[in-house]
């Protein structure tokens, strides 16, 4: 292999951003953190990671993980591979996108306050360097089409819910109003949820708390099972 042919096809980088998508106050959020080197020092992007000659991609996506929540992730997948030509002002650079799923609690909290990371709301994501903004867009579509599909929305809600939380994601995720009759006899149809024996009291009124039956999803998930909205 002469030189002329590897600095032709040899000199391409590889990096992996992840769309971390969590689930606060009622809210579904993104989280992004600053760019801490040029080019765009300082602006927001996706957590990201340059990826190395030995490295795997998927290495690369728990490093992310660990370090900005330092929880082991639920649920993550690969998006596709982002090749603009000009899309890094260093050169060419393809970027590998993946999202995960997150629960968001107290000591994620403080892991991403500590790294800087800033938890957007879904819906006002600002704008990003390179070309994340449509990283971002791509990752809304790939999980509205899977809330459809699987019930990955639990993934995203505390260990105890109520059915107006569980709604309320959903709704955010689909982009689209769903009425409260017909939405709880879907979830109560599937058998998903346990009634637990407690209530949330934050509210006005009380509500009643559920929880996401596991052994029956891994039942279902092997069958295929249609969650379609």
């Amino acid at each position: 292999m002469d030189t002329e042919f590897k600095e032709a096809y040899f000199n391409t980088a590889i990096v992996t951003s992840v769309v971390l998508f969590g689930f606060e106050d009622d809210k579904l959020k993104i989280l992004t953190i600053p760019q801490e080197f040029e080019p765009f020092k300082g602006a927001s992007v996706l957590p990201s990671k340059y990826v190395r000659v030995n490295d795997s991609v998927e290495s690369k996506v728990k490093e992310i993980m660990n370090e900005l929540t330092d929880v082991d992730f639920e649920y993550a997948e690969q998006l596709k591979a982002f090749t603009k030509v000009f899309r890094n002002p260093l050169g060419r650079v393809v970027n590998i996108a993946f999202y995960a799923l997150v629960k968001i609690n107290d000591e994620v909290l403080a892991r991403c306050e500590k790294n800087n990371a800033k938890w957007e709301d879904y819906n006002q994501i600002p704008d990003l360097a390179f070309d994340h903004n449509e990283i971002i867009d791509y990752a809304k579509e790939r999980l509205k089409r899977r809330v459809k599909r699987r019930p990955i929305g639990f993934l995203l809600l505390p260990k105890y819910f109520t059915i107006n939380q569980l709604q309320k994601l959903y709704e955010i995720a689909l982009d689209r109003e769903m009425d409260k009759r017909n939405f709880r006899k879907k979830i109560f149809n599937s058998e998903l949820i346990i009634e637990t024996d407690m209530e949330d009291t934050s509210g006005r009124k009380a509500a009643k708390l559920y929880k996401f039956d596991e052994e029956r999803y891994e039942k279902l998930s092997l069958k295929g099972y249609d969650f379609l909205f």
